[in-house]
């Protein structure tokens, strides 16, 4: 089997950020803008850490993308004739839409809710009293968002760690014995 330190090493890293960054910023960016001296200031504040995270997460999920790419392709043979890889690699890749989705559903209301930079706000997902009716939706859906790609992107973290499991000399022997028993 040859190396694919590469490859591996993009799909680690922006799986990592990816899900860090998101996890971070809902734990303490959200709440830390409630500190702010006003309604309209929560909302700046909260607005402009998210937009400054977008473009990082951006590349943490393309570097993500391309190394899940390349470890697909580096292991082709182990998912053809391992017994259980092909079933992981499709646990895998349903995880990864669901984040895909998961985080570009967030982005859109996130957008809507940046769209005036200065919106009133308890924190980064609890409207204020004065929130516009169209943002302070948003917020509530942003509430519930802001926990599901980082439970679907640490899940795909759980995977991976299985995954790596499998590349074990002796569990690579076992699936290419077992498939052939089969």
């Amino acid at each position: 089997m040859a190396r694919n330190t590469l490859a591996r090493s993009m799909h680690d890293v922006g799986l990592a950020a990816w899900f860090g960054g998101t996890l971070a910023n809902a734990v303490a960016l959200n709440a830390a803008a409630s500190q702010a001296d006003s309604d309209r200031g929560t909302g700046a504040v909260a607005n402009v850490g998210w937009d400054r995270w977008t473009p990082v997460n951006a590349a943490a999920i393309g570097s993500h993308l391309v190394g899940s790419v390349g470890q697909l392709a580096g292991n082709a043979p182990r998912v053809s004739g391992q017994r259980g890889v092909a079933s992981m690699v499709l646990v895998k890749t349903a995880l990864t839409v669901v984040a895909l989705g998961a985080t570009a559903y967030s982005r859109a209301l996130g957008k809507k809710v940046s769209a005036q930079t200065d919106v009133p706000a308890e924190s980064g997902t609890e409207p204020a009293a004065t929130t516009p009716s169209d943002v302070a939706a948003a917020q509530r859906r942003l509430a519930v968002m802001q926990w599901a790609v980082p439970a679907v992107t640490g899940a795909l973290v759980i995977v991976s760690a299985f995954a790596g499991e499998q590349q074990r000399a002796s569990e690579v022997h076992k699936g290419f014995l077992r498939r052939m028993l089969d």
